[in-house]
């Protein structure tokens, strides 16, 4: 009976790396196209990534806007993994265990969201004020 389970495991796994990286871009493409919020993360991302180069930032200050935007895009598609499984697993009834588990996700998207502008904020805020004034 193991032996029967293992085979039927194998045929969902990942047989190669390529074929890893192919689902896992399928995931990526899936989510620009299908999420509206990651629309707007990567937007905001190309306007903070054009400021950057505009202001010529230090390798610490990329640093940190580059882990701000990663983190802020990675955490949007798990937040969208999250309300799809919830869905499929609540068949689209309503549950409160469903909205508490979608609504921490988004939570979490949110908190995320507060460190970008806030690192995008102590990065370019005295560059700005400098421009202006």
């Amino acid at each position: 009976m193991a032996l029967q389970d293992n085979k039927s495991q194998r045929k969902w796994k990942n047989r190669t790396v390529t074929s890893s990286l192919e689902f896992a871009l399928t995931g990526i493409v899936t989510a620009i196209k299908e999420e509206r919020n990651l629309k707007s993360h990567l937007l905001s991302a190309l306007i903070a990534t054009t400021a950057g180069i505009f202001f010529d930032i230090s390798a610490t200050e990329w640093l940190f806007l580059f882990l701000a935007i990663f983190l802020v895009i990675a955490l949007e598609i798990v937040n969208s993994a999250v309300e799809n499984v919830v869905d499929l697993a609540s068949e689209y009834h309503f549950s409160m265990l469903a909205k508490k588990a979608k609504d921490m996700s988004a939570g979490a998207v949110l908190v995320m969201s507060l460190y970008a502008v806030i690192t995008g904020l102590i990065i370019f805020a005295p560059k700005l004020w400098a421009l202006i004034f």
